[in-house]
């Protein structure tokens, strides 16, 4: 058996000269400020297009492909990229850790992190870079999927070293001085993947939230009750002041935590709080609370659990007799209709944010932007384009269906009822330096269906929605009605085919900012 954690390598806090201002937003983790992917009190840029250099304060290019969200602290931006590869790949791991100026994007320092155990480069799951940087405003630890953790001051000094494998699709977070994590305890084989386990896994092998010292490294709890690699924690607080998150255990590769469903954790000690078993659960999602229940999506349905007692208090469908709003030759139109039965029909995996009084998903094999109002149980759709052309002085070219690739000039893929497939170009794959990576074939469709999807971001009114292949569609989230005026915009992160990005979009200070395959790109003024 692998030793999964190394001891750890100490080096003296070296001081740092950067002090921030108490007035500057800040987005210090994945999740942004509150750690829920929400700033009401802001606001952001809503049209913007990289294909046309409109609205675009700032580009940097970056010399190999990175898919971690950028975090912010001041004059500061942090993220992580691969470490360039010299010829075609399909694996690496070892990343470059990045300082950058929010100004104007010029490079403050970098520093690489040695990984242990190579992944699938570019995945649409994730890959070494996945994992966003958290910071302080003192110091910022960074991860690397593939086997590490270091944490730097701002002007870069090493503080420690962590070798542990961490969820390559999660979102760490800070509470207090504790950093919390997904932490894997069995590696990945030599083909960069996690493959189905041949037979049951001993609790030693089991996923675990793993919490560490902010400032040194040091372990200070770990989880009892099991995690699974999919599951997106978020530090949350209950009516008495608890600081808890909650984390789900369930989906692909047979995973060993049992039972399948949903833990209460107390973030204070790592303490399970109460367990509610769910046969067959998927737990790829986020998972909020809202006036004393957790909301939880479960194959067809969505869930109120009382956040008290672990107990299901009320059930909805997400299939039978919704509202759907289609686009058709003639018109919008809206339709209160049964969708198929799917065990994966209701959502994209990862895709799901709790806005004010609505919780957003979207759907898996439908190119739908769903939402339940959680007071009133209602569930409506809206569909949305799956693939934008657009290039200077041409109308936008848009795939809503999958009779739309008749004019499509490019047919790398299959065209048929899967909507991965509908696009007007493959994502090339290809950095900056012209070297292919392709760990995953399925990084070459548009973003919708079988991917870990970006978590949307809400800023003030509107919700940002980005997906694979760089579209970015802005929601007045709060509209009273989910139908074509409440989709404010569609906007581009880069031409079509070369902007493949699995980045969050992060904001502050008026300005959005995200991660594509080749740059690091600063929208606003």
């Amino acid at each position: 058996m692998f030793p999964i954690v190394k001891p750890l390598l100490l080096i003296p806090l070296l001081a740092t000269t950067f002090s921030a201002s108490l007035a500057t937003q800040n987005w210090p983790q994945a999740s942004g400020p509150n750690g829920t992917f929400i700033v009401l009190d802001a606001q952001a840029p809503t049209h913007w297009s990289v294909a046309r250099d409109e609205n675009i304060a700032w580009k940097t290019t970056l010399p190999e492909l990175g898919q971690s969200s950028v975090t912010i602290w001041g004059d500061h931006i942090f993220f992580a990229i691969n470490k360039p590869v010299q010829a075609d790949t399909v694996l690496s791991k070892d990343i470059v850790a990045y300082c950058c100026s929010a100004k104007d994007g010029s490079i403050i320092w970098t520093r690489e992190i040695e990984g242990i155990y190579p992944l699938k480069i570019a995945s649409s799951w994730g890959d070494s870079s996945g994992l966003p940087p958290v910071t302080d405003g003192k110091q910022v630890a960074f991860f690397n999927g593939s086997g590490a953790i270091e944490s730097f001051d701002f002007n870069g000094n090493r503080i420690w070293r962590r070798e542990a494998l961490s969820s390559y699709r999660g979102s760490p977070f800070r509470v207090g001085d504790a950093l919390v994590y997904m932490q894997m305890n069995w590696p990945p084989d030599e083909k960069g993947g996690y493959p189905h386990p041949k037979e049951e896994l001993p609790f030693s092998k089991w996923t675990q939230m793993q919490a560490v010292d902010f400032k040194t490294g040091e372990p200070l709890w770990s989880t009892r009750c099991g995690g699974n690699i999919g599951s997106q924690p978020l530090p949350l607080t209950l009516d008495d002041g608890r600081a808890v998150f909650l984390v789900g255990r369930g989906g692909g590769h047979t995973p060993p935590e049992k039972p399948l469903g949903v833990s209460l954790v107390d973030t204070t000690d790592g303490s399970e709080i109460w367990k509610l078993p769910i046969d067959n659960y998927e737990c790829r999602q986020t998972m909020p609370i809202h006036n004393g229940h957790a909301l939880v999506i479960h194959d067809e349905e969505h869930w109120w659990v009382d956040i008290q007692t672990g107990k299901v208090a009320r059930k909805t469908s997400l299939m039978q007799n919704v509202s759907v709003r289609v686009k058709t030759k003639s018109g919008w139109q809206t339709r209160s209709i049964d969708l198929d039965p799917n065990p994966k029909s209701e959502k994209s995996d990862q895709s799901n944010l709790l806005v004010g009084d609505y919780h957003y998903f979207r759907s898996y094999i439908y190119n739908f932007l769903g939402r339940v109002n959680v007071n009133t149980g209602d569930v409506e759709y809206l569909q949305l384009p799956v693939s934008l052309l657009r290039e200077k002085g041409r109308p936008d070219q848009f795939i809503w269906k999958a009779g739309d690739l008749k004019s499509a000039p490019e047919k790398t893929f299959k065209v048929g009822t899967e909507i991965s497939y509908w696009t007007f170009k493959t994502n090339r794959m290809v950095n900056t330096r012209g070297f292919k990576l392709l760990g995953d074939a399925r990084s070459q469709g548009n973003g919708w269906g079988h991917f870990a999807a970006q978590i949307p971001t809400a800023v003030g009114n509107h919700l940002f929605v980005p997906i694979m292949n760089g579209m970015v569609y802005v929601i007045d989230w709060n509209a009273s009605t989910l139908d074509e005026n409440a989709l404010v915009s569609i906007n581009d992160l880069g031409p079509l085919g070369e902007a493949w990005t699995r980045s969050n979009l992060t904001y502050a200070n008026g300005r959005l900012f995200a991660q594509t395959i080749r740059e690091i790109v600063c929208i606003g003024e």
